[in-house]
């Protein structure tokens, strides 16, 4: 029999009984551009600067999840975690919204095809309750790209990679600031701040992430018990700009560099509003069965001379790098549906950020393939069901490899791969350095990404097991292992899926201007 029969088989047989099973709550924690050094369960012996005393208990009574990956960078990462594919299958573009192909009506678009089932949509078959809080970025060219569009009953986010904390503004039409705050099917008119807001001036203004958590305890709240609930909840936090309110920045007046001190507030901001949801889930009474899960989207950003404020250390590289500090992210599983037995237990078998698709869909009691892409002849999903290993039922990962996506003048490639304990990279591979304890700093002048490691067509190769900060390339000393990944990735390369995208339609524009009166969104049916 082969393989994909068997683990076909498997899928079927864990479907069927989790449609007996109690279904538990999901509140799904996307941070953004967080760090590795940036959490305080990794930094022993601690440090004042790192103040994540929530995250640290939810680690303390979950799982730590060791070996948990993500894209290099944003949008690739959400539309893996939203379509359950490895982003050379899905998308590996860190493109603006704003991208059509009127000459391919499925996949000439932004982020995730039209045509492919969001995770939310899969839930909300199951019976969930699906509400969508923060920061998108997985589409925003038609009805179907938004949240809405892909399962959500409910949202409130932003279309881009990143806008203004005070503002919402992001871009311009001409020469008109444009909003990006949506509310499910409409602009968010009456949410917004002036354009008067800002770091510098923030008396009666609201924090962007303050109404995000405001609208996540209100799901909360207003939550009808007698179904269960999926929250997923992107925080903008600790995204550039580096803006924060004032009483959290005061607090850490200690730190002289300013970039890691608005940082470090940000993330300790983050913090306090996990907090107070997890308070918000207890006094509802959800707690209990709820499986909270909490990722980054990406390593932490070093580049720029340090002015985006984070620290992967030990890990090399960091945001927009294949090294372990671009991909490798703080991730765990916590909550009162996590079994008793594996609490406070760190599991270092790989977990990807499109596994939770699979993993999700189970635990609902439903059937993770995506029958509406393969009839668009779309790339199946990539993602396995991880419960059995976070629960404890088993000790063995069901992944073995990891391919690691680029591109290329918009063509997807990839550029590495990890299988095993080894981990090959191909080609320049910038930010090959490390960084210190404490990052940015006094001293700090460098420009990571002018330092680049030429791995080339044969490659550098690493054990991440024994040598997870990456220092030495063992590819000389093991030909077949080198072979074996090469060949590997050749068969990889047959499934790579590069859609062309299009250009920036000045439509999107346009509706911006006139249909929505200053707010982005869809603008195309």
């Amino acid at each position: 029999m082969r393989l994909l029969d068997v683990l076909s088989i498997l899928l079927l047989i864990g479907v069927s009984l989790s449609q007996t099973a109690p279904k538990p709550n999901i509140v799904f924690i996307l941070a953004d551009d967080y760090g590795w050094a940036d959490v305080g369960y990794h930094r022993n012996p601690p440090t004042p600067e790192v103040q994540t005393p929530n995250i640290d208990s939810l680690v303390k009574n979950g799982v730590e999840l060791d070996r948990h990956y993500a894209f290099m960078f944003c949008s690739p990462s959400r539309s893996a975690l939203q379509s359950g594919r490895n982003p050379i299958h899905v998308n590996v573009l860190n493109l603006e919204p704003t991208y059509y192909n009127p000459a391919d009506p499925v996949s000439g678009y932004s982020a995730i095809p039209r045509n492919m089932t969001g995770i939310a949509t899969k839930l909300k078959s199951a019976g969930y309750a699906t509400h969508m809080v923060g920061k998108w970025d997985a589409g925003m060219a038609t009805p179907d790209h938004t949240p809405q569009g892909r399962g959500y009953d409910t949202s409130l986010n932003y279309f881009h990679h990143a806008n203004d904390y005070w503002t919402e503004r992001t871009g311009k039409c001409d020469t008109k600031s444009i909003v990006d705050l949506w509310n499910t099917d409409h602009p968010a008119h009456n949410l917004t701040n002036p354009e008067t807001c800002s770091q510098n001036a923030q008396n009666g203004c609201e924090y962007e992430d303050a109404l995000f958590q405001k609208t996540v305890l209100n799901v909360i709240r207003n939550h009808d018990t007698s179904s269960p609930l999926f929250l997923f909840w992107a925080p903008h936090n600790v995204h550039e700009p580096l803006e924060v309110p004032d009483s959290f920045l005061n607090k850490f007046s200690f730190i002289d560099n300013i970039y890691r001190r608005k940082y470090h507030a940000m993330v300790n901001y983050m913090d306090t509003a996990i907090g107070n949801v997890i308070d918000a889930l207890k006094q509802k009474g959800l707690y209990d069965k709820t499986l909270i899960v909490f990722s980054s989207d990406n390593g932490g950003p070093i580049y720029a001379n340090g002015t985006a404020g984070a620290n992967n250390y030990p890990l090399r590289g960091g945001k927009v790098s294949n090294w372990e500090g671009g991909v490798r992210v703080n991730a765990f599983a916590s909550g009162g549906f996590i079994p008793e037995q594996v609490r406070g237990t760190k599991q270092e078998g790989y977990i990807t950020l499109w596994d939770w698709y699979s993993t999700f869909a189970v635990l609902a009691g439903v059937d993770p393939t995506d029958e509406r892409a393969a009839k668009a002849k779309l790339p199946p999903i990539d993602s396995l069901n991880m419960w059995p290993l976070i629960s404890g039922q088993t000790t063995t990962s069901p992944r073995t490899e990891i391919p690691l996506g680029t591109s290329t003048a918009d063509v997807t490639e990839i550029n590495g791969l990890i299988y095993g304990d080894y981990k090959l990279l191909l080609g320049p591979n910038p930010q090959a350095g490390w960084t210190g304890p404490q990052y940015p700093n006094a001293t700090t002048n460098w420009l990571s990404g002018q330092t680049i490691a030429h791995c080339g067509t044969g490659g550098c190769l690493y054990n991440i097991k024994e040598d997870p900060t990456e220092h030495n390339d063992i590819a000389q000393q093991n030909p077949a292992i080198l072979e074996k990944l090469h060949q590997r990735i050749a068969q990889i390369k047959t499934t790579l899926f590069s859609p062309n995208r299009g250009r920036v339609d000045p439509a999107a524009c346009e509706a911006a201007r006139v249909r929505y009166n200053g707010y982005w969104g869809p603008w195309l049916n």
